[in-house]
């Protein structure tokens, strides 16, 4: 047995309607599924990352409060492949999006740069060398 690459990330949003937003209009994700959960009071939505990957992204009646510390324990950063760093940054920038700088990773050449979710959850957009 061996894995065989990513299948999905979970997130949890604290706002519901404004991450859909952002992963479906600011960085247009494609709509697997929506579904409402009665039991749980909760909507679960599967979005398409290129490439095979899939990002969960939950509701829940009482979220967890919205991230304040970057280094706190639990998921770092979500790192997304794209073909243009640039390109990309601009198209986020030109939405309203705080992006930082682009920068060069010293070790591999690549070109990356981050944003945040409506949840302060770091965004990673990284284009290999």
């Amino acid at each position: 047995m061996h894995i065989t690459g990513l299948h999905h990330v979970a997130i949890i949003a604290s706002d519901y309607a404004r991450s859909r937003d952002f992963y479906c209009r600011v960085l247009n994700l494609e709509v697997i599924a929506e579904n409402w959960r009665e039991e749980r009071q909760s909507w679960k939505l599967d979005l398409a990352l290129p490439g095979g990957g899939q990002i969960e992204l939950f509701s829940f009646p009482s979220p967890p409060p919205r991230r304040t510390r970057p280094e706190a324990c639990g998921l770092r950063h979500l790192a997304l492949a794209c073909g243009d760093a640039a390109a990309m940054r601009a198209h986020l920038r030109g939405l309203g999006v705080e992006t930082e700088a682009l920068r060069v990773d010293e070790y591999t050449g690549a070109r990356f740069f981050f944003c945040a979710d409506p949840d302060g959850l770091p965004i990673e957009f990284y284009q290999p060398a």
